[in-house]
């Protein structure tokens, strides 16, 4: 954790202004700093557990969303913060994707009246293991047909594709090493973070990654492809990956299942 003393005495401000608010079961705090990723100036993330029906109020007004800077007494700070209900969060122990999942890693009840809050904020920041086998062969067919459509771009001199093609490369490639490390995809905004805390990755995996997104080329994506196939053995035919690559991309409205890039 990155708590320092101003951030403490901001939560401790929270604590005082809703701990006996009817309207809240709990107030959890989350973000960065409780992850480690902070900064002195980072703001304070929270999360307000709120009844049944102050949740439905919430949701009816569009009022989900919580913003204060008067509690902060530091350079730039603010109260960054979310509503629930009890509900959601037995939601997420149950089917959340992985960014909602890794959202409660190392989250805490500044006060709770939630009797079994302690076991749902342990059951949610869990990889689950029995989608990780199929997440590896969806990541990696992929990677392989993105650095197809690298060659595309290339052809056609289509700075768009390239660029599309090169982000989405170095996504899927990233998604394929925490999966097999076993760690939750945080998000976008620190994604690169948690693969450089992997402690199993391909050589010089970060690095083809930044030259691939500064210098989008066939080269490249091809140094990066071989980095991954090279890293094991993936077991995973170019026909099986193509026949992968289509069933999520173009297919999955089939069956209703959410974009590849959220689970």
């Amino acid at each position: 954790m990155y708590l320092q003393p101003h951030h403490l005495r901001v939560i401790e401000r929270l604590k005082e202004t809703f701990q006996d608010d009817p309207r809240y079961l709990a107030l959890l705090v989350g973000g960065s700093l409780v992850k480690g990723w902070g900064g002195e100036n980072s703001d304070v993330d929270v999360m307000f557990i709120a009844t049944d029906e102050e949740y439905a109020r919430c949701v009816a007004s569009g009022q989900r969303w919580y913003y204060n800077t008067e509690m902060c007494d530091y350079p730039g700070g603010y109260i960054d913060g979310k509503f629930f209900n009890l509900q959601f969060l037995r939601d997420v122990a149950q089917k959340g994707s992985e960014p909602a999942r890794a959202a409660y890693t190392n989250v805490f009840a500044v006060f709770s009246h939630i009797p079994e809050l302690d076991d749902l904020l342990k059951q949610i920041p869990v990889y689950q293991e029995t989608e990780r086998e199929e997440k590896m062969l969806a990541f990696y067919s992929q990677v392989q047909m993105l650095n197809w459509f690298v060659g595309e771009a290339e052809q056609k001199q289509s700075t768009y594709l390239m660029a599309h093609a090169t982000s989405e490369m170095v996504f899927y490639a990233s998604r394929l090493v925490l999966a097999y490390n076993r760690i939750l995809y945080p998000y976008h905004k620190w994604l690169m973070q948690a693969v450089e805390n992997a402690p199993e990755k391909p050589e010089n995996f970060l690095e083809l990654c930044e030259k691939l997104l500064t210098q989008g080329s066939v080269a490249n994506a091809q140094a990066l492809w071989e980095c991954i196939t090279n890293f094991r053995e993936w077991n995973i035919s170019y026909e099986r990956g193509l026949v992968r690559f289509m069933q999520d991309t173009e297919w999955n409205w089939l069956d209703n299942r959410a974009p590849l890039q959220d689970w």
